[in-house]
């Protein structure tokens, strides 16, 4: 990739996920993907972080490859009815990611997450990066409920709270 990428990297690993996510903020955060699974039988998981390896960063490893390794680590995948979201925020290359676990994939477009993605990289640039996921949160939701409406006996199998890598 480029030397430009690989020193972003090494300087945003200094930089801590607290200077764009306060404690306070991270509570609301936890607090709407809590209100949006009330909306539907969907597992919503928000995890970020500041940086990549410098030199991962270097050979080219995107932050769409990083959130698929996140996907399977995190076990986003796990879930009774196929139907794990992750969204992943990668502040050093400034990119979102939106996963779907294949229950969602098959009933949605491609399109449809990118254009969450595209809405909640408009709040970024202006720094107000809770906005931002708390935008991500509710366009998603807005999607869930539509494939994945609420049943009685769904359970909470993913927790809420947002996952700092």
């Amino acid at each position: 990739m480029s030397w430009r990428r690989f020193f972003r990297h090494f300087f945003y690993r200094f930089r801590t996920i607290h200077s764009s996510f306060s404690k306070e903020s991270l509570e609301r955060i936890t607090q709407a993907i809590t209100e949006s699974e009330k909306e539907h039988d969907a597992e919503l998981v928000f995890a970020l972080e500041s940086a990549i390896s410098p030199l991962v960063a270097l050979r080219g490893y995107s932050a769409r490859e990083r959130s698929i390794d996140v996907f399977s680590q995190l076990r986003v995948w796990d879930t009774e009815k196929n139907s794990g979201v992750l969204l992943y925020l990668l502040l050093a290359d400034h990119d979102i990611e939106i996963l779907v676990d294949r229950g969602i994939n098959a009933l949605t477009k491609p399109g449809d997450w990118e254009a969450i993605c595209r809405a909640m990289e408009g709040n970024f640039r202006e720094g107000k990066f809770e906005e931002g996921v708390k935008l991500g949160i509710f366009e998603i939701t807005k999607i869930l409920k539509k494939y994945f409406p609420k049943t009685t006996g769904d359970k909470n199998e993913i927790p809420n709270r947002p996952v700092i890598l």
